[in-house]
């Protein structure tokens, strides 16, 4: 993996870009940099009144926020993670190859989009340029095992690619069943 820094103007940090080569480096590389930004603290904020808010959404007290990572596989896959003290935010953009993936993956994200009180750490709204988010707080980390949390999150990823993949070839066969079935009537 290659990495290099990118200026993040909203945070002042520098991004760390890493470059995976294969399914299993770039599941690698997210692995360890979720580990990493899922050790989270409590942060009471002066804003809130001592409470505990998701630092990360706000983005308004710099010294909280850590450096963000965007780990990619090529062009069209690639995961952001941006942390701070007591949150942090996963960020995936989905290979879409062809037009009808980037029509599987937006149909398959607007669904997990509706259910997402279903999933306590999905974000309804991804990040602007991604197709899903998740935010994860100190609270879900206290609830939940970190370690099942990081696992979750690279099975998702796992998954969704698998998902789309299965999506489009039985899109496929089905059109070409019915291109058959509609010649046959020519042939006739």
């Amino acid at each position: 993996p290659v990495a290099r820094g990118r200026q993040n103007p909203a945070v002042g940090h520098a991004r760390a870009r890493v470059m995976a080569t294969s399914h299993q480096g770039y599941y690698d590389a997210v692995r360890d940099a979720l580990v990493h930004a899922f050790a989270l603290s409590s942060h009471p904020s002066r804003k809130m009144d001592g409470k505990d808010r998701p630092e990360i959404e706000y983005q308004d007290a710099p010294a909280t926020l850590r450096a963000p990572v965007e780990i990619k596989r090529g062009d069209e896959e690639s995961c952001l993670i941006e942390s701070a003290v007591n949150s942090a935010r996963v960020s995936l953009k989905v290979r879409q190859a062809d037009d009808l993936e980037e029509i599987l993956a937006r149909q398959f994200m607007r669904f997990l989009g509706r259910r997402a009180d279903a999933f306590e750490i999905l974000r309804r709204v991804p990040v602007d340029g991604y197709d899903v988010s998740f935010l994860l707080l100190l609270s879900h980390t206290e609830s939940m095992d970190a370690g099942a949390l990081v696992d979750f999150v690279v099975q998702f990823m796992r998954d969704i690619d698998k998902e789309i993949s299965e999506q489009k070839l039985s899109v496929s066969s089905r059109g070409r069943a019915v291109a058959t079935a509609f010649l046959e009537q020519f042939t006739k």
